[in-house]
């Protein structure tokens, strides 16, 4: 089974902008079968229920370790996840529980990124635009590829694992890991000079 590898192509404080480029390293590729999910940690109540408004068709979880070990037949609902119109508008109940994650998946492309992003604001999430294909190139002698093919926005975190913070955003280039023997390297390199850009620091294995 293979692998995606990600390369970060630009880092910025300014989220549309990073938007716009992400949009525009996206549309290098074949977009006609492009989907978009989206992830995001909310910390308090107020930002779970403002996103719950926003966005009803979002799932909300946590990922609060000491939850599983002392309710492992998941009451709540939030260990598995809880779809948005589930999910009590009272927060008594799911509180304790924060921070909690919202997620949307296999989008429309062009539905959600927009909102998605304001309402994230200063907090950790993502935005990824998969199902694309990459063009094959004669030089330097790249070839087509479709299954790991896409474009990741890092909202306020430079990694693809949303573990560390950061006060600016990552725009991420996936292609195929092979054996890391510079072919990646060079496709995203590729990619990224059809709209400016060039590769700026080192590959972000899953």
């Amino acid at each position: 089974m293979s692998n995606d590898v990600a390369y970060p192509v630009l880092r910025t404080r300014d989220a549309a902008l990073a938007l716009s480029t992400a949009r525009r390293l996206m549309a290098v590729g074949d977009r006609r079968h492009a989907r978009v999910s989206v992830d995001a940690e909310l910390p308090t109540t107020e930002d779970v229920l403002r996103v719950r408004s926003a966005l009803p068709d979002v799932w909300f979880r946590t990922e609060n370790a000491e939850e599983w070990a002392r309710f492992p037949s998941d009451p709540t609902g939030l260990l598995g996840g809880l779809p948005a119109r589930s999910l009590p508008t009272d927060p008594a109940g799911w509180a304790g529980l924060l921070p909690l994650w919202a997620s949307m998946l296999d989008q429309a492309v062009g539905g959600v990124e927009d909102a998605f992003v304001d309402l994230v604001g200063p907090h950790v999430g993502e935005v990824c635009w998969h199902s694309l294909a990459w063009p094959e190139a004669e030089e330097p002698a790249l070839a087509w590829e479709g299954t790991h093919a896409m474009v990741t926005l890092l909202l306020n975190t430079r990694t693809r694992e949303l573990d560390e913070r950061a006060d600016e955003h990552t725009v991420l280039v996936h292609v195929r890991l092979g054996n890391l023997d510079g072919y990646e390297e060079r496709q995203a390199s590729w990619l990224a000079s059809r709209v400016g850009l060039s590769v700026i620091g080192p590959a972000q294995r899953p």
